[in-house]
């Protein structure tokens, strides 16, 4: 296992300039990281050579990026739309290639609610089946998420629930998309979540570890503190032979503490989870 973190308690600071990348790459080198995420926010001028230079601070702390965020809205209701979102998520990934990411966590869109469930699944499906056909040439591994609604976004995730997950998941076997498994999203939607991810388990590349305060809502805590049952998700990936990325998606708030302590929280779990497995 590899750990990375997607910054979120520090999503404004970076956005509005108050930390660098390359500050945020160096916090990361210092708690003991393998690498960083970004999203695709912190990245507003997108030329060659602004993506270079963020590429260099990441890389002069002694880190790299693994993972980029974004959120492509391919369940629009405007086909024009959803035709610029295509376009603007593949400029997303030559984005990540400059960067030298190894994933991008796609989304399928919003909730529009003029979007009904058969045409979004199928709407869905369609964008990030041609997705991941045109960004090919790049090397970067798409990884699909059910999420539940980012800041970008109006509405939240058309696929919140499972069900709908589950479906574009089987909709999207045969084109080579993987998943990204966020344990706060399962934790707080999915009446189980291990079997949840029992059922997607061949084709998750990373997990987002996030935690929720309760069922029925998402809500960031500390990782550990909630209600996410990681022992449980992570004996199964250890059962599994999984040996992939888990990007923390560090939303406490808590500054550099609550990253310190994240880091301690999924690594010492990790760890006592195939101790586990080998007593067995």
């Amino acid at each position: 296992m590899q750990l990375s973190c997607l910054p979120v308690s520090f999503f404004s600071d970076i956005i509005e300039g108050r930390m660098s990348v390359g500050e945020w790459a160096r916090m990361g080198a210092s708690v003991g990281l393998d690498a960083v995420d970004l999203s695709i926010l912190f990245v507003p001028d997108r030329s060659t050579r602004a993506v270079a230079a963020m590429r260099r601070e990441v890389e002069d702390a002694g880190m790299r990026v693994a993972m980029v965020s974004s959120y492509p809205d391919f369940t629009h209701p405007d086909p024009v739309q959803r035709q610029n979102e295509l376009v603007m998520e593949q400029e997303v990934f030559a984005v990540a290639a400059g960067l030298g990411a190894e994933m991008v966590r796609v989304t399928d869109g919003q909730a529009h609610p003029e979007t009904g469930r058969g045409e979004g699944i199928e709407w869905a499906v369609e964008g990030l089946s041609r997705l991941v056909e045109s960004v090919r040439p790049t090397g970067v591994t798409p990884v699909f998420e059910n999420h539940a609604k980012p800041g970008a976004w109006e509405y939240t995730d058309f696929s919140q629930s499972p069900d709908v997950f589950l479906e574009i998941v089987a909709g999207t076997a045969d084109v080579g998309l993987g998943i990204n498994f966020d344990t706060g999203n399962a934790a707080a939607f999915a009446d189980d979540p291990v079997q949840l991810l029992d059922q997607v388990i061949d084709r998750v590349i990373s997990i987002h570890a996030a935690d929720t305060e309760t069922k029925g809502e998402l809500r960031h805590v500390l990782l550990g503190t909630g209600v996410a049952p990681f022992p449980a998700v992570f004996s199964r990936l250890i059962q599994s032979g999984w040996d992939g990325w888990i990007c923390m998606e560090e939303a406490s708030y808590q500054g550099r503490e609550g990253l310190e302590a994240a880091t301690r929280f999924v690594r010492q779990t990790w760890q006592a989870a195939q101790e586990q497995g080998e007593g067995t």
